[in-house]
């Protein structure tokens, strides 16, 4: 049950005001040494209609430059928003490293909303649970403070405060049809949003339930519980976070040095006839793919020079322009190293119904950021279980997710490598990185092979493409995809 706060709880006039001064003057000092640790800072407020949550935001911002935060009011989702998966537009608002988002309800309301309406019950209920928990406790892993207030009023209070908006035309706006309802089912709602409380408080990001009555009271509350800590955050923002283990189904793959690359080839008039057919083929299917609102996400990871690029281009040879998109991933701009790393990734899923096609994908995090030290250790060793539960999200929402590892040897690469080189038309293609690169082949291997074995998983498997012959690889890949689409489609 939500919390009743006793009257004598609140401090009288002069402390409180004391408190407050306190309290405002140590937020101020502090957004710096966020600025300096760079700390990201989201801050959800849920709660009744007519608690205040507009209001108490409003409070606490005036102590913050507004150069460092971004409120956003999270209203219904819109038909596109509607289109992705249940996380997509929060995942969207999470701030940069250094700064504050607020968010005026967020996922919490909508969960509550549709338990009330009926929509979510049972085992679907207990998905977005698990996916919310999934998605706040990988936010604080990777260094996020994510704090969660409730603002609590009772019936008597919400009734008053609703009486008065409505009584003036001017603030009339502000009490939406849910809160009338809300007001009239208080006692569902009260159960809908005990269980949920219940079931979404963490260690990591435990709710905070905060007593409305009195709105200075509220707002001290709050900036307090902020205060605190923003200050154990900084604090701990060197601490390792813990591995956790694999929980999802995984399929066994091959070992790079075991995938038989000899005798994997076709002839230039078979492969002309099998392209035209499978082409032919993927365009029918992409129609279906639209019709029934599927949504597919196609992922490239290689060796370089390994012919990523020009299977891609014989995939989206066979698509309707309209329906698809191909993102080249290359290191990350800095608006984007300033986030969680798969925020880039969630902001450019499709909507369902279109493909997605990645050249380069999150695995970086496990390979060229490993490699390179771009991320720790402890951030690495991570990654594997948080990339196999984002595909577990976008499978979970109806995404068919298609992975692709385009495998040469390394005399072939050579050889490509060579020839780009001495040709003028192609010479934009090689880099010294992709020397570089070279140069680590044997720790990519081993890099690629734990990738591999730790992130096939039965509802996302890794598809190898043998790929000395690039029109044998492209063949496959139409094949595969042709394959994947119709176990969905039938």
């Amino acid at each position: 049950m939500l919390k009743n706060w006793n009257p004598a709880d609140i401090p009288d006039k002069d402390e409180l005001k004391e408190r407050l001064d306190t309290a405002r003057s140590k937020l101020y000092e502090l957004q710096m040494r966020i600025k300096e640790h760079k700390l990201p800072v989201l801050v959800l407020f849920e709660g009744w209609g007519a608690s205040g949550k507009g209001s108490t935001i409003g409070k606490i911002i005036k102590n913050i430059d507004p150069r460092f935060f971004k409120v956003a009011t999270m209203s219904a989702p819109t038909a596109d928003e509607l289109r992705r998966p249940f996380l997509y537009r929060y995942f969207k608002e999470i701030p940069e490293s250094g700064k504050f988002t607020f968010l005026d309800s967020g996922w919490m309301e909508q969960t509550c909303k549709d338990c009330l309406a009926g929509e979510l019950r049972g085992e679907d209920y207990t998905k977005r649970i698990d996916s919310i928990k999934r998605f706040e406790r990988q936010l604080t892993d990777n260094g996020y403070l994510v704090l969660k207030f409730f603002m609590q009023l009772d019936r008597e209070e919400q009734t008053r405060r609703m009486e008065r908006l409505l009584s003036d035309k001017d603030t009339r706006w502000r009490v939406a049809g849910f809160d009338k309802w809300q007001n009239e089912h208080y006692k569902k709602c009260r159960k809908v949003f005990d269980k949920y409380l219940a079931d979404t408080n963490t260690s990591t990001a435990p709710w905070y339930l905060v007593d409305a009555v009195d709105k200075k009271w509220a707002e001290l509350q709050v900036l307090e519980t902020m205060v605190s800590n923003i200050e154990v955050a900084m604090q701990n923002s060197a601490h390792s976070v813990p591995i956790l283990q694999n929980v999802f189904p995984l399929v066994k793959m091959p070992k790079l040095a075991d995938i038989e690359l000899e005798g994997k080839e076709i002839e230039e008039d078979e492969y002309k006839a099998e392209l035209k057919h499978l082409q032919k083929k993927l365009g029918e299917l992409h129609n279906r793919v639209y019709r029934k609102r599927v949504p597919v996400i196609i992922t490239y990871e290689g060796w370089d020079a390994a012919g990523k690029g020009g299977n891609i281009k014989r995939i989206t040879e066979a698509l309707d322009p309209r329906g698809f998109e191909v993102h080249p991933i290359a290191s990350p701009e800095p608006h984007e190293k300033a986030r969680h790393y798969l925020w880039r990734f969630w902001t450019r899923l499709p909507k369902d119904g279109h493909i997605a096609i990645f050249d380069r994908t999150w695995y970086g995090r496990v390979m060229v950021e490993r490699l390179e030290v771009f991320c720790s250790e402890n951030d690495w060793k991570r990654a594997y279980n948080e990339m196999n539960e984002f595909e577990k999200e976008l499978s979970d929402w109806g995404a068919v997710i298609i992975k692709f590892w385009v495998q040469i040897d390394k005399d072939t690469q050579l050889a490509r490598f060579t020839e780009r080189q001495k040709n003028p038309e192609k010479q934009w293609k090689i880099t010294d990185e992709d020397w570089r690169n070279r140069e680590k082949w044997d720790d990519y291997e081993v890099a690629v092979n734990e990738m591999l074995q730790k992130t096939s998983t039965a509802y996302a498997p890794w598809h190898i493409l043998e790929s000395v012959d690039k029109k044998y690889a492209r063949i496959k890949a139409l094949k595969t995809v042709i394959d994947e689409l119709e176990k969905v489609l039938d």
